[in-house]
């Protein structure tokens, strides 16, 4: 008994080995879709590690709405790292809009990284895309601040290699920003905002890009600072610092030539002073050599006194007769 219960437990797992590496029932469903798969195919399949129900699924969605591809085709696109449902979808929606597309532009769209079925869709239905606040300042210096809505479709030949939304975007702000920037003042602009957007289609923004631009619609135009005003106040500001430091620099220079001029004048007295103390001397000399008498001492003595009398009576009222 044990011995037959160890042949029927083998057994069974043969049996889901079997059913595992040959998916009969995958089998039968392709056979009475009509699509031509051989069983030892998908054997093949689950030994290169492709899961089998993808690839006969979406190659019986294929046959059903009339495209022809085979099973090798699908198989390599799923070992290449792309998504075979995605792009046997984007196929079919291609073909019901009347866009041209065959399997190996779809599949090259796919491994590039751009979701093939949403590009497909947006060609059918474009997409409006909003850009940021865009401030720009027109002639007479006040900023004005835009919105926009570009409404943009996929270009299927160029989604491989060609740039992004993000690349509409810096595109269309930049056109916004020059276009408010021509203008002489900005009652203008706000007066007509459909200038900005016929000026920003003139100039070719979609350009080598994975989309087409059908519109630019300016959704909103706000007022914003007085630029001009405030960068003259800036520089009235700056102006104004630069001759306050002017104007310290040059009392600077005249206190120091105040300092100057004294130190000469101390220096001055101070020789004086030191001449006059050098007189006693002299006369001294002058009286031990014989050169001086009293009689000359005191008639010099007697110009002295004149002289200091002079001073003080040529002094006005209310003067001490000090010499400062």
């Amino acid at each position: 008994m044990v011995i037959y219960a160890i042949y029927a437990f083998a057994a069974i797992i043969i049996f889901f080995v079997f059913m595992y590496f040959v998916p009969v029932n995958l089998w039968i469903t392709a056979i009475f879709s009509g699509v031509k798969v051989g069983l030892f195919e998908l054997v093949f399949m689950r030994i290169r590690k492709v899961p089998p129900s993808i690839v006969v699924n979406s190659l019986i969605t294929a046959t059903k709405a009339g495209l022809k591809l085979t099973t090798s085709e699908l198989e390599t696109h799923y070992l290449a790292g792309g998504h075979v449902p995605s792009v046997i979808k984007a196929l079919i929606s291609a073909e019901k809009a009347n866009i041209e597309l065959d399997f190996n532009q779809a599949a090259a769209i796919d491994l590039a990284g751009r979701d093939v079925f949403e590009a497909v869709q947006i060609s059918v239905n474009p997409k409006v895309i909003t850009t940021p606040r865009v401030a720009a300042v027109a002639a007479d210096g006040i900023q004005l601040i835009a919105v926009a809505r570009v409404t943009v479709r996929a270009n299927i030949q160029q989604l491989v290699g060609g740039a992004g939304e993000d690349t509409i975007l810096a595109r269309v702000g930049e056109g916004i920003v020059t276009s408010i920037g021509s203008a002489n003042t900005h009652k203008e602009v706000l007066e007509n905002p459909d200038k900005i957007s016929k000026l920003v289609l003139t100039r070719g923004l979609d350009a080598g890009t994975a989309f087409e631009i059908l519109s630019i619609d300016i959704a909103d135009v706000d007022v914003g600072k007085n630029i001009g005003a405030d960068l003259q106040t800036d520089q009235a500001a700056a102006d104004l610092k630069v001759a306050e430091a002017k104007a310290e620099e040059r009392r600077a220079m005249a206190v120091a030539a105040e300092q100057e001029m004294k130190a000469k004048a101390q220096e001055a007295r101070a020789k004086v002073i030191e001449a006059e103390a050098e007189v006693p001397k002299a006369m001294a000399e002058a009286f031990r050599e014989g050169n001086l008498g009293i009689m000359d001492y005191y008639k010099m003595d007697n110009i002295k006194a004149d002289t200091e009398m002079r001073e003080s009576i040529a002094k006005p009222k209310g003067s001490t007769g000090k010499k400062k």
